[in-house]
């Protein structure tokens, strides 16, 4: 297995065991097959689990048997969670990184966006971090060097009037990273956590979006990328680059911070 994974890519994250959520798809299953590609063992989870199962196929036709796993996980359930980390327990043999990728859009403005949709907004985007950092820790100890990568986005740093629930669910996520950095790092525990803030980024989450303005995709690509100051949406192996960094020893002296995926957005 370790000539494939050199074959594969550099080990930058050999014999690292990692949970991904989110994996069926996009950013998920990017980050998932990076981290494969590198070195580590990798349980896929996603609520769509034939999607996640495809994750893990690949991994596993790219990096050889033993390389990926699935399940199926509902990231606001903390039962499920509990199920999850004893899945990595049992099939990676521990838990070294883990990646709180899973997330949704929260639709409508300050006056439309109905209190249901912001409480599931909450529950997806935060309530699944909280859930996954709480869980995965006890684990984690005992596979030190630890990495908890939290993806939120740009609009948790920067506001849109038409998206409060959003913007205040990704905000919430870049702080309980902070949080959580500096309890692991009180508690003496070689377990670092940071947040990666994406902007627009070419998935089919960007695809539903899409569809919904009634333009070409190439229309509405154009016009994102206008506001972008490198010009373009980014692609998903964009923010699986810094998710891999992250993960890795490389980043060892880096906790509590946030790693922009922008393209020179914030820098305005």
């Amino acid at each position: 297995m370790a000539d494939k994974e050199t074959v594969q890519g550099r080990g930058r994250v050999a014999g690292k065991l990692a949970l991904v959520t989110g994996g069926a798809q996009g950013l998920g299953a990017a980050q998932a097959r990076m981290l494969a590609r590198e070195g580590a063992r990798v349980l896929v989870t996603d609520l769509n689990e034939d999607g996640a199962a495809e994750t893990a196929r690949a991994i596993e036709a790219e990096c050889g048997a033993g390389t990926g796993f699935s399940m199926k996980l509902d990231v606001t359930d903390e039962t499920a969670w509990e199920d999850a980390i004893d899945a990595a327990r049992e099939h990676l043999g521990g838990l070294s990184v883990l990646v709180n990728n899973a997330g949704i859009g929260v639709k409508g403005n300050i006056e439309t966006c109905d209190l249901a949709t912001w409480r599931h907004g909450f529950a997806v985007n935060v309530d699944s971090v909280f859930l996954g950092c709480q869980k995965a820790i006890p684990l984690m100890r005992d596979n030190q060097p630890g990495s908890i990568v939290n993806i939120s986005s740009i609009a948790g740093l920067i506001a849109s009037d038409t998206m409060p629930g959003y913007n205040a669910s990704k905000a919430a996520v870049w702080m309980l990273s902070k949080s959580v950095a500096l309890y692991c790092a009180k508690q003496g525990w070689n377990i670092r956590c940071n947040s990666v803030h994406p902007t627009f980024i070419d998935t089919p989450i960007l695809d539903g979006m899409v569809k919904n303005t009634g333009y070409e995709k190439s229309v509405v690509m154009e016009k994102l990328a206008r506001q972008i100051p490198l010009k373009r949406v980014g692609e998903a192996d964009d923010i699986a680059n810094g998710v891999l960094y992250l993960a890795s020893d490389e980043s060892k002296f880096m906790t509590g911070a946030e790693l922009k995926l922008d393209g020179g957005i914030s820098a305005m």
